[in-house]
């Protein structure tokens, strides 16, 4: 993975881990280094953080367990050029993260795009609670019927139940704030491609705090530990 790079891995991880777990600017990262006698410019750690939050995702999402049966789905809103831009993300009754999606809109077509995503990567839940939104239960029903036509099995299979609630759906607002706190002092993103990868990075962060994957040998692992875990892998 950091083949041919001009630094040493420690130093990568070390600042890819920092930008997307903390409030902290790429010039910061940059002040940060050069007190400790490592001079790499803000726009290098940048490209850092493009390059590898993708690639240790991919490998985090490897030991990911299963989710439960239960999904609470919403989308909240990211700014991106001065424009407001879509996040779509649910978690199971547990609190784990379940699937995260970025789009440039908040339409039908955005939203299915999601929920085959969510489906082909963790099969059907049987339940799923959203806010009321009518454009997430049509996605969700043709999503499912799909599902359910493409079953190899022939099984039949009970439709997903649609439970509309504000208040059920509390539990994935909340979930929202940790990723937000974290976009806030990045103020605006540059491109919705960038926007993209450095959401799948804080995403990676925010699920590895929530002790989503499992390594045998360290059942409570630290982030720079899962880090480097990911890193070797």
């Amino acid at each position: 993975m950091f083949k041919g790079r001009h630094f040493d891995r420690s130093v990568i991880l070390l600042c890819v881990r920092w930008y997307l777990a903390y409030g902290l600017s790429l010039r910061d990262l940059k002040e940060m280094m050069a007190e400790r006698g490592i001079g790499v410019d803000h726009s290098t750690i940048h490209r850092w953080v493009v390059r590898f939050s993708p690639l240790l995702l991919e490998r985090f999402n490897r030991r990911k367990p299963a989710v439960t049966g239960k999904w609470h789905v919403d989308e909240t809103s990211i700014k991106v050029r001065g424009e407001w831009m879509y996040l779509y993300r649910a978690i199971d009754s547990t609190g784990d993260t379940v699937e995260f999606h970025f789009s440039e809109h908040r339409d039908l077509p955005a939203a299915k795009r999601f929920f085959r995503k969510a489906l082909e990567r963790h099969g059907r839940p049987d339940r799923v609670v959203i806010d009321g939104s009518q454009t997430n239960q049509e996605a969700i029903v043709s999503c499912d019927t799909t599902n359910q036509l493409q079953d190899r099995c022939r099984r039949r299979l009970k439709p997903i139940r649609i439970r509309k609630s504000q208040y059920l759906n509390n539990r994935i607002e909340q979930d929202h704030r940790r990723v937000k706190r974290r976009v806030r002092p990045m103020l605006c993103f540059k491109s919705p491609a960038t926007a993209s990868i450095i959401l799948d990075g804080i995403e990676l962060v925010h699920k590895m705090r929530k002790r989503q994957a499992r390594y045998a040998f360290n059942p409570n692992p630290s982030l720079a530990e899962q880090f480097d875990i990911l890193a070797a892998a």
